[in-house]
């Protein structure tokens, strides 16, 4: 009976860590995005994120090599739902590859991505895509508004930035390669829903998601972002 027990608890404990590990990244990817929104002029412009169709963040994604080298990571991804009027359940991403701009050694950097229009969308609502390939990406500008800045870089479907060592910029992420996480998925939402179905806003959000909606429901729809 004892023996039943301990292969029934190890069998389950693996389950329950990854549960908790996908919500603990849902809690992480809020807080990264609070912490960059709160630094003002040195943050994602405001105007933009009114703009977003979809907004990733990817906290901690490990890097190795000197400017080009191993990238590994996995973040969330939640897109606006048809209105406007609230975003999507996130859902869990893998990010493989890529040149994250000109990060210099070993270590860990928080990414953040900005979709812009409904073609970036569209290409991240995909099984997998890869920035540059399927979606025109470019390093996002920084400060409080891009009002006064060129509209040259508002082009592009996807902006991102990276923090690394407390250094909050813009950067490349041509190269990176985005999958749904399957997995992670089926454990947050039930097997057979799609990556696609969750950023349509087709399942309820999970109570761990409510940080990172709160933090998005300041930036309320602008319009503009149906390039």
């Amino acid at each position: 009976m004892k023996r039943s027990l301990v292969v029934l608890i190890s069998s389950i404990a693996p389950l329950l860590y990854a549960e908790h590990d996908t919500e603990k990244r849902m809690v992480e990817s809020a807080n990264v995005l609070t912490e960059i929104l709160n630094a003002k002029d040195h943050s994602i412009p405001a105007d933009l994120l009114q703009k977003a169709e979809c907004v990733g963040v990817i906290p901690n994604l490990k890097r190795a090599g000197f400017i080009v080298g191993a990238k590994y990571g996995k973040g969330v991804v939640t897109c606006r739902v048809a209105g406007g009027s609230g975003w999507s359940a996130p859902s869990i991403v893998k990010v493989e590859g890529g040149n994250i701009g000109l990060q210099i050694g070993a270590g860990e950097t928080d990414v953040v991505m900005v979709v812009m229009n409904q073609k970036g969308m569209q290409s991240l609502m995909k099984d997998k895509f890869t920035v540059g390939a399927d979606a025109t990406a470019m390093a996002g500008p920084v400060g409080r508004s891009t009002e006064a800045k060129t509209d040259a870089k508002m082009q592009a479907e996807i902006l991102s930035y990276s923090r690394s060592r407390g250094i909050f910029a813009g950067i490349s992420l041509d190269g990176a390669t985005f999958r749904p996480d399957t997995d992670d998925n089926a454990k947050l939402y039930g097997a057979g829903v799609t990556h696609s179905q969750i950023l349509h806003g087709k399942v309820p959000a999970p109570a761990s998601a409510a940080a990172l909606h709160a933090v998005l429901n300041n930036y309320p729809a602008s319009g503009g972002g149906d390039n």
